[in-house]
């Protein structure tokens, strides 16, 4: 097919401007079709001469009035070219490019777009985009112009002309895959109408049309897709768990639930007490308690006969809830097991026997649960921790080592409950929106770089006091293109100078497992005062006696991912504080980092943080494992989003597996073939 052709083929491109392209991620045609622009001047008014306005970007059409003329300064040499449209006169100017005075002829006539200003004595426009008005196609100039994101060697002409080729060429080949009928009720414009008009608008309405069109095409099929997973999944036959007299479990633990655990605990039990699978993700902020809620879940599984597997993202979590669970379920027969990395072969082998066996209740790992050799007896409940750091598959993977068990995912990453709603479509949704009684607010302090000695010297304090301290850092090493903080120059710093006498110890991506293993256990132990880290320590590790957070260079973080690490300090009954140091002298920087220090709100935190950064950065590159959006944004497109989720149900009721829907289950499965492939082909 055509659209798979490799770029280098297309009209003005070739071997050597392909790398630039791919560089892009434009490899083939279709990615070059799908390439849409990240904005769009409005070039279509054409202003005569005497009617431009100094200091604005406008367009006019003039001919060339004379020769050029060049004047060389020691530094630079300045072309000028006078044009005049019969209105009045401006001169053209470039910088350092002499060849310029050769382009142009007396008497030709251009459309020309650019900034007038006031310069030399008389009126300018420097650097100019300009194109003869007779040609038949004005793509830089006498219209809404695309603005593309551009790699060193591309620039917005060489783009145009390469994308308007590649639309004459290939467009045809673009297949519809909605029918007439449904495009004509949703009042949405066919798809070879809205590329064109994405990339070259005939006008402002077309724009908004085919933007539109390409965003409600998005949306739909990820909704799609999740809807068929989450169907998929309510129909599967799971297990109906018995009742369990859940008292002396209770009984044992030395605090009451709060009421919004009580209420994600009846839903749990109620989806165990189905024969549908229960496939629930439990979202709530640090310390709310979800694995006391999980743990529930675990002994009512282990009661009925069944085993639980229990996944986190890093050995040093995995170990964390190794122990949390030995300690919550002291007392009960409750027996628990440890599968990990580090184990040697014959620790791991002995381990792989008892799950086998059943000798283990509740088993705690990392992705070696998920490992071909790991095999359980009766696998009924399986439970992945920071889902945020799974992809699907890896979920899928998991519940395949049983019988349809039910599948409990918890996150303490706050997601506002629309982006949930996308993210995890495939999951009913639970959240526990209190903390415990008797934790104290962590007190967080934003302050400009020249503080940061203060903040030093309050650390010290507490160190002295017996607290712990945490230094997060934005990189690992110093960089020349980024002026930051590196974890490596302030962990010498500290040794050198504030913290002489404290304990310190460096912790960072780079490190092997061990070493990070190493490190982070000896925090753990309390054989270190500071840890000087960047963002590995952001989920999960629990250090009670750690008080103080201080992150250099808070400006460069997401603000969710901020209070994530602020989550790391404030885990006991000693006040705790997390000093965030801003080196950037924006005032929204500022006003931004501040939205920490007046709410501890993980959700309110997100919802900003969605809206000032857009759904790429906030969810992190590709860690979900959806694919990215080229055009829908999540937070400003949640109107369309709703739409097309009603619109993707209706559908699904007439037609479960998109039998009358040929062309749309093909795109589907091309899509999202590892999600569907299972649900639509069989």
């Amino acid at each position: 097919m055509s659209l798979d052709l490799d770029i280098q083929y297309v009209k003005g491109v070739g071997p050597k401007r392909a790398k630039l392209f791919k560089k892009l991620g434009i490899d083939m045609v279709k990615d070059l079709i799908f390439y849409f622009p990240r904005d769009y001047e409005d070039r279509s008014e054409i202003v005569k001469i005497e009617d431009l306005i100094v200091g604005e970007k406008q367009t006019f059409k003039a001919y060339i009035a004379g020769s050029a003329r060049e004047v060389k300064t020691s530094r630079v040499v300045i072309t000028k070219i006078p044009v005049k449209d019969g209105t009045g006169a401006v001169e053209l100017v470039w910088y350092n490019q002499p060849y310029m005075k050769n382009n142009f002829k007396i008497g030709e006539e251009y459309i020309i777009s650019g900034k007038l200003q006031f310069k030399y004595g008389q009126l300018v426009v420097e650097n100019p985009v300009l194109e003869k008005s007779e040609e038949d196609l004005n793509l830089n100039t006498g219209r809404i112009v695309p603005v593309y994101g551009l790699t060193e060697g591309l620039t917005q002409n060489i783009l145009r002309k390469v994308i308007f080729n590649a639309l004459s060429e290939y467009l045809d080949e673009v297949e519809e895959f909605f029918e007439e009928e449904f495009l004509r009720e949703k009042g949405l414009m066919n798809l070879k109408e809205a590329l064109l008009n994405i990339h070259f608008p005939k006008d402002e309405e077309k724009l908004a049309r085919a933007k539109y069109r390409l965003k409600y095409q998005e949306l739909f099929l990820l909704q799609l897709a999740l809807f068929l997973v989450k169907k998929s999944v309510k129909e599967k036959r799971g297990i109906r768990f018995r009742k369990v007299d859940i008292k002396p479990f209770v009984s044992n633990l030395p605090f009451k639930l709060t009421s919004a655990q009580m209420k994600v605990l009846k839903e749990i039990i109620l989806d165990m007490a189905s024969d549908k699978v229960m496939n629930r993700l439990i979202q709530g902020d640090v310390g709310s308690g979800k694995t006391i809620v999980a743990a529930f879940a675990m002994y009512i599984a282990a009661k009925n006969g069944y085993q639980v597997a229990m996944m986190a993202p890093t050995e040093i979590l995995a170990k964390q809830h190794y122990k949390t669970l030995e300690e919550i379920f002291k007392g009960t027969d409750i027996r628990i097991g440890l599968l990990s990395g580090s184990l040697s072969p014959s620790g791991r082998k002995e381990v792989l026997e008892k799950i086998e066996k059943g000798e283990y209740d509740v088993v705690v790992g990392t992705h070696a649960l998920i490992e071909e050799d790991v095999s359980f007896k009766n696998l009924g409940l399986c439970i992945t921790d920071e889902q945020h750091r799974f992809g699907v598959r890896q979920r899928a993977l998991l519940a395949q080592k049983g019988e349809n068990p039910d599948v409990l995912v918890m996150t303490a990453t706050p997601i506002p409950r629309t982006l949930a709603l996308i993210l995890y479509g495939d999951l009913d949704i639970s959240i526990i929106d209190q903390l415990p009684p008797g934790r104290k607010r962590v007190k967080t302090y934003v302050i400009p770089s020249s503080m940061r000695k203060k903040a030093y010297e309050f650390a010290i304090k507490e160190v002295k006091k017996g607290r712990q301290v945490y230094v997060v850092c934005p990189l690992i090493e110093e960089s020349d293109k980024i002026k930051a903080a590196s974890a490596e120059i302030v962990y010498r710093e500290i040794y050198k100078d504030a913290f002489k006498e404290a304990r310190v110890g460096l912790l960072h991506g780079k490190m092997s497992d061990s070493d990070k293993e190493r490190i982070m256990e000896a925090f753990v132990r309390g054989e270190i005062d500071i840890l000087v880290s960047t963002t590995v320590i952001e989920v999960g590790v629990n250090v009670p006696n750690a008080t103080v957070m201080i992150v250099e260079n808070a400006e460069r973080f997401g603000l969710a991912q901020l209070h994530q690490l602020r989550g790391r300090v404030g885990r006991s009954e000693f006040q705790s504080y997390c000093i965030l140091i801003n080196y950037s002298p924006s005032e929204t920087a500022k006003k931004r980092l501040e939205v920490l220090a007046r709410t501890s709100d993980g959700f309110k935190i997100a919802e900003r943080d969605l809206e000032i950064r857009g759904p790429g950065e906030f969810l992190g590159e590709k860690q979900h494992g959806l694919p990215e959006f080229k055009i829908a944004n999540l937070f400003e497109d949640i109107d369309i989003l709703k739409r097309v989720q009603k619109d993707v149900e209706s559908l699904l009721e007439e037609d479960p597996k998109l039998e009358r829907h040929p062309k749309l289950r093909q795109v589907l499965i091309s899509e999202f073939y590892d999600k569907v492939k299972d649900i639509i082909l069989n």
